[in-house]
């Protein structure tokens, strides 16, 4: 194999493929980079780490095709310490692959192609099309909840149901929860054009990589496509690929509690003021103590933000619109300051029965076609 390339451009096309190239592995193809040269200027690129993948196609003065797996570190970093702009990669029949820049050249081993990693089919017959920036936000405001190494493995990612008319974004784990859902037209993507309706959960190191490949231009639009156990998203020049969660997601609607009897609406920035003020005391690392909680104490027409740890304390007063009966509750300050950041409205509602039952937290006149529920637990408080 020989090709001709343009070192910045394959530079850039390689450097997100790194996210799905093994560091260590025992199976050293899956630490390669698969690259498929067809006349007279196609090169295909692919990474797979057996949980993710992804693929993308360069231009390139194809002399001789190829079909071989090199380093994928070696040959990114071998790319940027390059001075030149025109690079010669050429692999021969001994697995001997050589980079040519000017006067530099740098030799690795190569391995055939045929040793990388069986690539799941990315196409099928179901899929659909949605505008990136849609889906990018409602991730940002849901993969806080997701669980971390749950016992539980389907809660270690986000839940998506897709109908013609609408999506939701579920995360949750023992202590929080996010319902996000986009009333919008979905395109369809299934060959026969039929009604869609498709539930699948994606894992937490999807989530991210998906987080990162999305655009929030208005205009552009990611086409996915979907198989019993892996999804493939078409990102621009990418196609990233996953492995699902297979199993059923929880009845996440019988968890949110409803008929709270008190109802609390603060102004969002004034109310993370607070919070922030406050994690300077709940985020102390100090040797052998544990991280203290946040209290908030509802009172009349005032909400008390305060924190105590034994290194200091914190007090803030944020005024409220109050119904219902005064009331103390506690949490987990972090925890409560990603909730309440996921609502883009001016104002934020709580809904709470008692200070030992799930807080609703709501945006206040929120865009139409837009529902949000984020709910938390709150920490049980010493007399």
């Amino acid at each position: 194999m020989k090709i001709v390339f343009n070192r910045t451009k394959v530079s850039n096309a390689i450097a997100p493929l790194m996210a799905t190239a093994v560091n260590r592995s025992t199976m050293s193809a899956s630490e390669g980079i698969l690259i498929e040269a067809k006349k007279p200027s196609t090169v295909i690129l692919t990474t797979y780490d057996l949980e993710r993948g992804m693929r993308t196609v360069v231009e390139a003065d194809v002399v001789e095709e190829g079909y071989y797996v090199i380093n994928a570190q070696k040959f990114n970093q071998a790319l940027h310490v390059m001075d030149s702009e025109n690079v010669t990669l050429t692999i021969n029949d001994k697995f001997r692959a050589s980079i040519t820049s000017g006067r530099a050249n740098i030799t690795m081993i190569a391995l055939d192609g045929e040793d990388f990693p069986a690539v799941p089919s990315l196409r099928s017959e179901m899929g659909f099309y949605i505008r990136q920036s849609i889906m990018r936000t409602m991730l940002q405001k849901t993969t806080y909840a997701m669980g971390v190494a749950d016992q539980r493995e389907v809660l270690n990612g986000c839940f998506v149901h897709v109908e013609d008319d609408h999506i939701i974004i579920v995360a949750c784990d023992g202590f929080k929860l996010a319902t996000c859902k986009r009333m919008v037209e979905i395109k369809r993507g299934n060959e026969n054009d039929s009604y869609i309706s498709y539930s699948f959960i994606l894992p937490v190191k999807t989530v991210a990589e998906v987080n990162k490949l999305l655009s929030d231009d208005e205009d552009a639009v990611t086409r996915v496509y979907l198989m019993r156990k892996h999804i493939v998203f078409e990102i621009g020049n990418i196609v990233f690929f996953s492995r699902l969660i297979e199993g059923q997601y929880v009845d996440y609607e019988r968890l949110i509690l409803t008929n709270h009897k008190i109802k609390v609406e603060a102004d969002k920035d004034e109310l993370m003021s607070a919070l922030e003020r406050a994690s300077l005391i709940t985020e102390e690392k100090i040797a052998a103590s544990v991280r203290s909680h946040v209290k908030l104490n509802v009172n009349g027409e005032y909400i008390e933000v305060s924190a105590i740890s034994v290194n200091g304390s914190s007090y803030d007063e944020v005024k409220i619109d109050h119904e219902g009966d005064d009331v103390v509750i506690a949490f987990n300050n972090r925890y409560l300051m990603d909730t309440i950041r996921s609502c883009d409205t001016e104002k934020v509602r709580f809904s709470i029965s008692s200070p030992l039952t799930g807080m609703n937290v709501e945006p206040v006149d929120e865009e139409e076609g837009v529902e949000e529920l984020y709910m938390l637990q709150p920490i049980r408080m010493k007399d």
